[in-house]
């Protein structure tokens, strides 16, 4: 009976400990996630650092180049997009009355998108809050922003430490298990990582992709804001499926403020690119980079979104790909270093350099 006892006491201990384990990672859900894709980042970018190490570039140096040419792409993007996205708006909306009287005026007169964004001026000019609620708010707007910041730092954080302290915690994992599972878990520790990574890479490539070609197709249809739909279809594409389907409805709806015809060219030219993507691009560039189906990534990005926020949809596909491949290697019994590596823009040689 004593035994028994014990057993029992210490299956309870194991079912508590590991429900208040889950409980400890819902409460630190943001935390988690914030380190999970400065995991996803530090993978996109090993491949790159390890073939500049391979060329006698120290990783401190490789890490600051890659970090240097983020920054590089921000400000490029800033330089180039934003003045002429701004300059796009003012164009289509003209004189912004500034008395209450000409806005109402301007508004009765106007049509379209302008009428809309107008109308919509006036109602927030209607419901402006008072001068202690602006205070209260503008307060919680810098707090907010503080936070996005420290969230970012603390991600690109994670990534520069796990550069380097990847191998070893590898090492300490491996040193934990049987000498005979050892090489199953390292080959799939590196299939996930690869995969991680590629899909990194591809999906930053896909963004350039949709973004310039749809920037130059609106543009010569002749579609309203055709700079900023084209980067705003670009930017959407990191929201699997439901990404493209929304590009493409804003596409068709803002074309309707100029014509039928426009609208239906913006709407064709959303589905030419995304079956020129979907054949020719995908395959040929991405590859099967996380060996997901549609179906599969349709139900993780559904189920992520629903069980933590939209805000987590951008993380579905690397936890589904994690899942999947340990899916693969425990209950398919797969062996992982016969699956096929991703190698996106990097030779597999350089990617395990």
């Amino acid at each position: 009976m004593g035994q028994v006892a014990r057993k029992a006491a210490v299956a309870t201990l194991v079912v508590v400990g590991i429900v208040a384990l889950v409980l400890a990672l819902w409460k630190l859900r943001v935390l988690v996630s914030l380190f999970f894709l400065g995991l996803v980042i530090a993978a996109a970018m090993r491949p790159g650092i390890e073939w500049l190490h391979a060329r006698r570039v120290p990783r401190g140096a490789g890490l600051a180049i890659h970090y240097v040419a983020i920054a590089g792409v921000v400000a490029l993007f800033l330089w180039l997009i934003v003045p002429r996205a701004v300059n796009q708006v003012g164009d289509a909306l003209g004189t912004v009355p500034t008395s209450t009287s000409a806005l109402d005026k301007a508004t009765k007169n106007s049509t379209g998108i302008k009428h809309t964004i107008l109308r919509a001026v006036q109602k927030r000019l209607d419901r402006l809050p008072a001068a202690s609620s602006l205070a209260h708010a503008s307060v919680s707007v810098t707090k907010t922003a503080f936070e996005v910041l420290i969230a970012i730092f603390f991600t690109f954080a994670v990534a520069a430490y796990w550069i380097f302290e990847r191998d070893r915690a590898r090492r300490v994992v491996l040193s934990l298990i049987s000498r005979e599972q050892r090489k199953t878990v390292g080959d799939t520790w590196d299939l996930i990582d690869a995969k991680l990574g590629a899909f990194v890479r591809g999906q930053l490539i896909l963004i350039a992709f949709v973004a310039t070609v749809l920037s130059l197709a609106f543009w010569a249809i002749g579609v309203p804001f055709w700079l900023l739909l084209g980067v705003f279809a670009g930017v959407v594409e990191i929201v699997p499926i439901v990404g493209p389907l929304v590009a493409g409805a804003v596409a068709i709806g803002v074309g309707l403020t100029a014509s039928v015809g426009i609208a239906a060219g913006a709407g064709l030219a959303v589905l030419g690119v995304r079956l020129l993507e979907d054949y020719i691009v995908v395959p040929k560039v991405l590859g099967h980079a996380v060996g997901l189906s549609p179906l599969v990534v349709l139900v993780s990005v559904t189920a992520i979104g629903l069980l933590l926020g939209g805000i987590y949809v951008l993380l579905a596909v690397p936890i589904a790909a994690v899942l999947v491949t340990l899916v693969d290697v425990i209950v398919r019994d797969k062996d992982p270093a016969d699956e096929e590596v991703p190698t996106l823009l990097f030779p597999a040689k350089d990617a395990e350099a």
